[in-house]
């Protein structure tokens, strides 16, 4: 059985997430991007602790496909070091998994 992930990043702002979100969709390296905000996040980022407004991206892929999805989102971020963490899909619907397989490409 193909493995699938759901992938995270969060981004500063709702207008670039919506364009990260048509890339991933376009380029068919995702078959779902669900945007979600504002989310409150606190890191640390050269020392300090920072803060920021974020709206969190989660896109539904192929395990296959998460090569060319995370050079996207790179190519298409204005972080220095985006997040970018794929979580595997352990159970799920298996028309949701055909659904995005058929969807994207590997």
């Amino acid at each position: 059985m193909e493995g699938y992930l759901q992938v995270l990043t969060a981004i500063d702002s709702e207008e670039k997430a919506r364009t990260l979100q048509r890339v991933l969709l376009e380029e068919r390296a995702a078959a779902c991007v669900q945007v979600v905000g504002t989310v409150h996040s606190a890191y640390w980022w050269q020392g300090e602790i920072e803060e920021a407004e974020e709206w969190l991206c989660v896109a539904k892929t192929r395990a296959s496909s998460y090569g060319r999805l995370e050079s996207l989102i790179k190519q298409n971020h204005p972080y220095e070091t985006p997040e970018i963490v794929a979580l595997p899909i352990v159970a799920a619907n298996q028309d949701y998994l055909e659904w995005i397989r058929t969807e994207t490409t590997a």
